[in-house]
């Protein structure tokens, strides 16, 4: 039996515990709020997007960085398994669009509350308002944990479970990189992801509070596309924001020349530009003396009107019937390219997760164990890993704190 310490009660810490405990170690969770997955109650707009149902191949897909690294936890705790778990423990799950997974509740507290059982269940000592100084090894092996208030607990193993930099007021002030580096650890730079993004255009900020749905956004960087992807963005006062957007901002470090990044959308992707200019035609056709400002409502949501009239070169006083060939053209072009530069990421605050990390090259990937120093494991956040939205970045959590805590000898 070995004297294993948790830091950090989130999604993988809370995981890495009960895997350490079910092969009969003495496990301390330690987390320096006063309850356990505190970022957990704001996943999935409080309903807590667990997991995601899809195949393995899917799952790797959406994977952005260093997918390879998680073969062997994944296939160690893949979502079945977990979804299995979770239900055991008397949680009820669900399976929506997209294969996102929910709690049948809706209440991300649940989650907490079944993994709470799981952790009483089997033995685990849990220790809120504690915060970690940093982790104490001897002779390349781990020693223990020095708290801020300057106690040493002593420990045979422990897994840095800390989480990001993303949401703060949660307690994800990057901690495990500071500890990660004490021990030679490089930590590759860390920053926002699956966060809004802000624009360059001043008319955007008259869209603010506009959703748009069905729409494809393409992310530009100089001539190379980064991304694509259909569904639904919003805009806001500073830009721009929604599922679309939140998932190409995971790309934005891939850009080495971040003025040359511009997002470009097809507000009508099922039409091609010959039906769109058809359909413009049609619509010109049966309003030929109206003025254009009061004919384009039907094409577009009455906010976007004014700035698709702007981009185009037209005036909404036109007449429909003033409207050159090549004016549609512009029309046609804005509506199949409406494009926008991007100025920058907006913060950790507005952050669903931090991109960089604890490098993967120096964590062993079968085990989750520092290659730095014996006994010190690595899981969740504070991993240079990361995926889209739809649950995939919990269950990477979920995975690498199982693979963590089994692994402990």
């Amino acid at each position: 039996m070995s004297r294993v310490i948790v830091i950090g009660g989130g999604p993988a810490g809370m995981m890495a515990a009960v895997a350490a405990a079910q092969k009969g170690h003495r496990v301390l969770l330690l987390e320096k709020n006063e309850k356990l997955g505190k970022k957990l109650y704001i996943t999935g707009k409080g309903r807590c997007n667990v997991t995601n149902a899809c195949e393995k191949d899917k799952f790797f897909e959406n994977i952005v960085s260093n997918p390879k690294f998680l073969y062997s936890a994944f296939y160690d705790c893949d979502n079945l398994r977990l979804m299995e778990m979770i239900q055991n423990a008397g949680c009820p799950l669900k399976v929506e669009r997209g294969e996102r997974v929910f709690p049948v509740s809706d209440h991300a507290s649940d989650i907490t509350a079944a993994f709470q059982r799981l952790l009483k269940e089997k033995g685990v000592q849990v220790r809120f308002h504690t915060t970690v100084r940093d982790v104490t090894a001897k002779d390349g092996q781990v020693t223990g944990v020095r708290l801020t208030d300057g106690d040493m607990l002593e420990a045979d193993a422990v897994v840095a479970a800390t989480g990001g930099l993303s949401y703060p007021s949660t307690g994800s002030t990057g901690d495990g990189y500071r500890m990660a580096q004490i021990f030679g650890h490089t930590v590759r730079e860390c920053v926002p992801a699956l966060v809004p993004v802000e624009i360059r255009e001043a008319w955007c900020k008259s869209l603010q509070g506009l959703s748009l749905k069905n729409v494809t956004l393409t992310m530009t960087c100089g001539k190379k596309q980064v991304y694509q992807g259909f569904g639904e963005m919003l805009f806001t006062h500073f830009g721009v924001s929604g599922p679309l957007v939140l998932s190409a901002s995971s790309y934005y470090g891939r850009c080495k020349d971040k003025e040359s990044i511009w997002f470009t959308i097809d507000l009508k992707p099922a039409l091609s530009v010959e039906m769109l200019d058809k359909r413009l035609l049609r619509e010109f056709e049966e309003n030929r003396n109206r003025q254009i400002k009061n004919v384009l409502g039907r094409l577009y949501p009455a906010k976007l009107v004014p700035v698709m009239i702007m981009v185009s070169g037209l005036s909404g006083e036109q007449k429909v019937n003033e409207v050159t060939r090549q004016q549609r053209q512009c029309l046609v072009e804005a509506t199949k390219r409406l494009s926008m530069q991007v100025k920058g990421l907006r913060g950790f605050e507005e952050a669903v997760i931090t991109q960089g990390g604890v490098t993967v090259k120096e964590v062993n990937p079968s085990t989750m164990e520092s290659k730095q120093v014996k006994g010190l494991y690595f899981a969740g956040e504070v991993l240079d890993v990361d995926a889209m939205t739809g649950g995939f970045n919990l269950q990477i959590a979920w995975s690498t704190g199982h693979l963590a805590g089994t692994s402990i000898p």
